[in-house]
Parts: C-alpha cells; structure tokens; sequence
C-alpha cells in the first residue's frame, strides 16, 4: 500500500516523546532515532495497523503508542528510507493533536536536512 501526502510542520513536541521512546527503539529495533518526526499530511484519514504497540508503563507516558513499520520515498530524488509511523493512541482514538489524516514519521535520519523538504513537498509512504 501507498500512502502519499505532504510535508506539514508539526506542533514542536515530537523531541519530547521520541527522547521517552528512544530506548525501546533502540532495543526492540536496533535503531537510535532521530529527535523529531516529520510530520505528513495525508489525501485520506489511515489508520495505523501497529507492529510494535509501547505500553505507557515503558516509556512513562499515559498511553499506548502504535508503531507501524515504513518506508518513505522521496520522489523527486527516487530514494527510499526505512523508517516508523508513530501514532498516539489518543490520536489514533481521534482526541489528541492531530486527525487520522497526519502521520508523524521517525527515522535515524533528520528528513528536512537530509533531503531538503519543506512544507508541502509531496511524500510517499510504502506500508508493508
């Protein structure tokens, strides 16, 4: 399945939650995340078949987080990056920050620099 949407900036506390998060990556994954997500807008509302779901007791937080495996290509450069949708779980219950039609992203990669997004540049999301 491809997911496609755009870059959108977020509301500035993803560096909070990753920190928490990081650890678990890191064991369950063997990745040492990036501190940020890059947030995407998506054509349509998606809601995320975790693979790994964070209970709030591992991480210190009130709630489950969904971890949902992924790729991102970047189109205009035709390259493909392993990476992780996060979801909250009151997000992913339509209460929180944002609606089901925003995916944030975490990678070992800060995205914007690596590739030089910014806002509305189109991304695609290779869920498998």
């Amino acid at each position: 399945m491809i997911l496609e949407g755009k870059v959108t900036s977020g509301i500035g506390t993803a560096k909070i939650w990753v920190k928490k998060i990081e650890d678990i990556f890191q064991e369950k994954l063997d990745i040492r995340l990036f501190p940020g997500t890059l947030n995407i807008k998506l054509n349509r509302e998606y809601d995320v078949k975790p693979d790994i779901i964070i209970p709030p007791e591992k991480y210190g937080g009130t709630q489950n987080v969904f971890v949902q495996n992924c790729n991102i290509r970047n189109n205009s450069i035709n390259e493909i990056q392993k990476a992780f949708i996060v979801r909250a779980e009151k997000n992913a219950n339509k209460n929180g920050d944002h609606n089901t039609d925003i995916v944030e992203i975490v990678s070992d990669i800060n995205f914007r620099e690596k590739y030089n997004l910014k806002d509305n540049d189109l991304i695609s999301i290779e869920i498998f």
